[in-house]
């Protein structure tokens, strides 16, 4: 949307730290359950604050279902850096 000026870059910025704000919220207190994933790790990588994970041949598992995943991406970060 940026690209094809429909959206400002300023506003685009907006929208995904709203967003990441909001999704922070609701996986505080809207989510209660598990889940656990194991696989083959690819790729890890730490940098300014930010955790990359890439796992091959994962399996996600909770109480109620499994379900294998050939290659993830998993990007994870402090939720109190958000908020600065």
């Amino acid at each position: 949307m940026v690209q094809n000026g429909t959206l400002s870059p300023e506003l685009a910025i907006q929208v995904l730290v709203q967003f990441d704000k909001s999704m922070t919220e609701a996986l505080e207190t809207q989510v209660k359950s598990k889940v656990n994933i194991k696989g083959h790790l690819h790729t890890y990588r730490f940098c300014d604050n930010v955790w990359t994970f890439i796992l091959q041949d994962a399996l996600f598992k909770n109480e109620d279902s499994q379900e294998n995943v050939g290659r993830v991406k998993i990007v994870a970060c402090d939720s109190k850096l958000l908020t600065q």
